[in-house]
């Protein structure tokens, strides 16, 4: 069940923006596809090309900078997928004690770059996401004073999720297979941004998830 966070919805392109400095697209491509069985799940394919460039390219098509991936489980082969997106590729070796690892290491390779305001934190298992619901987020974050921000489908909570970089320093002190959850739901700014888009609710843990998205949609 979703908290009762506050939900808004991207605002019209012709508000000026309060806050322009950069905003950095991470992604999250480190796990090791436990509950996918044999195979990693990053590298199954959907319409032709693996889960995770489809995951990239939506950071990829988005109004964030600079680019940056987690890899860590088949690290040289996730990072081959990525291959001409524009990402640097970062590797976390603590990849197998969740999830917060992978945050920890994008935040350090996205901190200390110049003219960066925040960051926004997609997953490599979730291939369906609109880059148009990424630049929502940054809208949404441009436009208000909310420090952290998530897509939603009717009301439900979803992912990417945007981090100001005030919570840099915490997202680099999380544990465990959480990311940076706590902080989004405990946060006094922070907001779910509606984006109309179900792919922000919809991620590949097992191949019957995979084979699910492709019976919903006999195109992919």
């Amino acid at each position: 069940m979703t908290p009762d966070l506050p939900i808004v919805d991207p605002p019209d392109s012709g508000v000026a923006p309060a806050r322009e400095n950069r905003v950095a697209g991470v992604l999250l491509a480190a796990g090791t596809s436990s509950r996918f069985g044999e195979g990693n799940k990053l590298l199954a394919t959907l319409n032709g090309e693996s889960l995770v460039r489809h995951a990239a390219r939506t950071l990829a098509e988005a109004a964030v900078e600079p680019l940056v991936a987690v890899v860590g489980a088949d690290g040289d082969r996730v990072a081959a997928a990525l291959d001409g997106l524009g990402f640097s590729v970062v590797e976390n070796p603590n990849y197998a004690a969740g999830q917060a690892t992978s945050v920890r290491a994008g935040v350090h390779a996205v901190r200390d770059a110049s003219d960066v305001a925040g960051a926004v934190f997609a997953l490599g298992d979730m291939p369906l996401v609109a880059s148009a619901s990424v630049d929502a987020l940054v809208a949404a974050y441009r436009g208000s004073e909310a420090t952290a921000l998530a897509a939603a489908f009717d009301g439900e909570r979803g992912n990417p999720v945007l981090f100001d970089s005030q919570y840099f320093d915490v997202l680099a002190d999380v544990d465990g297979d959480v990311g940076g959850r706590d902080i989004l739901l405990s946060g006094d700014d922070s907001v779910l941004v509606e984006t109309g888009d179900s792919g922000v609710r919809r991620d590949v843990d097992t191949r019957t998830d995979l084979d699910r998205m492709r019976e919903r949609d006999p195109r992919l």
